[in-house]
């Protein structure tokens, strides 16, 4: 199985799909200004205790008030509170981890209110995001997570992914972070980490250091709260820090600063495959050059067709999410009901598992498969959604089907679920019902680009049109592109856009800004 990253990096937002062999497996798109990432770091004061939860309420600048429970301050918790009154004790020298005293643990059984105080400054990390009418999750078991470490300030425990099943292996890798590993500094070993050397681990550990240093000093030097000490990583770098394995063939980026972003991070973690990561500079969108447009306007929404005329319906509701397997109107096995049951369950396996990874689906799944009598299919339907399932990385426990033919799946969920509209509103009439005719389209068009031409003096631009408009445009020996060219000079560039409705079209510069000329009296 081969493996590709396409990022497209537009003005307002960055999306990333990975595909599987050219089949699209997940996808993230986030706006460029988004915050409030899982994995920020904050400095913050406590808002408010709530006894009845046993939590808190902490201000980390959301609109709402983050959420704190007792069990989330962590077991160092008294460690950190005593070496946070040793920093903002100077506020002239920082006080070095190295020193700090290990206090003994936090009882799980403690309350919240003997141990935290309205106003007391905390150092937290998001470990979910704002999801419906809730703030971020947080907790105070601080981490910084590697390619192959996981750095866990205030204890000097190592621990080693169960994944790794070698004995001699784990405990080389134990003795290795025991001989490397600064003072005061707890390790998680990441699979990955399987039989590298000591001087990759050191290079890693060395970073990770420096990463719990820069935010403990921006905490120290922050003049009022709350404060971002650390931000995760991009969107970009995270999704390959956790997904990239030697599978992957190419990761195209159509952005000069994120490509070179990515191309040090790959340098880094490996760099005989820094080759790998290449810039896209097609005429054509990025999505559209690799298929991704059409699979995700296939793939989201409602309805999921798969294979021979079966589909799946997904419906959200507040608390789970339901799924319908139906048989739509494939053929009939000329083996029978029960064994056309059990191929249209065993393909609605295939695509529930990747749909899951596609949206990020979290919580509860519940899924209606379609009723077979024999136990030995249902057991072969159980086992192919749990082998389908080891290619995600969300922690997720599968049940096997119910008396009532139900599926239970729960999937770790730390963001929302995505959401990606493929019903297209109509551009043109606004809601209206009518439009003009489409013949006078093009005329349109090119009232538009007049208007950029000879009243905006902009003589370079790009039109993104449908592809049925833009063949239109570029046919015939003298097309109507040609005549526009030889008219208004050949800085005019129509290129085919498939995100785009059938008479929708975009203006924009070569440096990739829109140019906004859509007015009311275009429809």
């Amino acid at each position: 199985m081969t493996c590709e990253v396409i990022v497209d990096v537009q003005p307002k937002k960055i999306a990333i799909a990975l595909t599987e062999d050219k089949r699209l497996v997940e996808y993230q798109e986030e706006e460029q200004q988004a915050s409030f990432n899982v994995g920020n770091i904050y400095f913050a004061k406590v808002r408010k205790l709530m006894p009845g939860l046993n939590a808190c309420f902490v201000n980390v600048g959301h609109e709402r008030d983050a959420f704190l429970h007792y069990l989330d301050l962590g077991p160092q918790f008294n460690s950190y509170a005593k070496y946070l009154k040793q920093v903002g004790s100077d506020k002239r020298n920082l006080y070095p981890i190295s020193k700090a005293g290990i206090l003994p643990e936090l009882p799980k059984e403690g309350s919240v209110q003997t141990t935290l105080q309205v106003g007391q400054e905390v150092l937290v990390q998001i470990v979910k995001e704002p999801i419906s009418t809730k703030g971020p999750r947080l907790t105070c078991e601080i981490t910084f997570p590697g390619r192959f470490l996981v750095l866990v300030p205030f204890t000097d425990k190592v621990n080693v992914s169960s994944k790794i099943k070698s004995s001699a292996e784990r405990a080389r890798l134990k003795q290795i972070i025991q001989s490397i590993k600064p003072k005061n500094f707890g390790v998680i070993v990441r699979t990955v980490a399987e039989g590298k050397r000591v001087q990759e681990l050191d290079a890693e550990m060395m970073i990770l250091v420096k990463r719990w240093e820069d935010t403990i000093a921006r905490a120290h030097k922050a003049k009022e709260l709350p404060c971002l000490c650390y931000e995760e990583t991009s969107r970009t770098v995270a999704l390959l820090r956790d997904l990239f394995n030697p599978t992957y063939e190419n990761i195209y980026i159509n952005d000069a600063s994120v490509f070179a972003e990515i191309k040090d991070y790959v340098k880094l973690i490996a760099p005989e495959m820094q080759e790998i990561v290449k810039q896209y500079k097609g005429s054509l969108p990025i999505f559209d050059n690799f298929d991704v447009t059409r699979q995700i306007k296939t793939s989201f929404g409602k309805t999921v067709s798969y294979k021979h005329g079966a589909y799946l319906i997904i419906e959200h509701t507040e608390a789970l999410h339901v799924v319908d397997v139906n048989s739509g109107n494939r053929t009939r096995s000329s083996e029978g009901q029960e064994a056309n049951a059990l191929e249209v369950n065993l393909g609605a396996a295939d695509e529930l598992a990747r749909q899951l990874r596609l949206r990020d689906m979290g919580g509860i799944i519940v899924v209606d498969f379609i009723d077979m009598a024999l136990a030995e299919d249902r057991q072969k339907l159980y086992e192919r959604m749990c082998e389908n399932m080891k290619r995600d990385r969300a922690r997720h426990n599968i049940l096997p089907l119910s008396k009532f033919g139900l599926m239970q799946i729960t999937r770790q969920r730390v963001r929302p679920v995505m959401e990606v509209h493929v019903d297209e509103a109509c551009p043109t009439c606004g809601g209206k019902g009518t439009i003009k005719s489409s013949f006078l389209f093009t005329d349109v068009l090119e009232q538009k680009i007049d208007q950029l031409v000879n009243h905006l003096n902009i003589r370079s631009f790009i039109l993104y049109v449908h592809p049925y408009v833009a063949a239109y445009i570029n046919q015939g020996f003298i097309s109507l592109k040609r005549r526009w060219q030889m008219k208004y000079g050949f800085g005019v560039r129509v290129i085919p856009n498939q995100r785009l409705a059938f008479l929708q079209y975009e203006f924009y510069t070569p440096s990739g800004e829109e140019i906004d000329m859509k007015a009311t009296d275009d429809m």
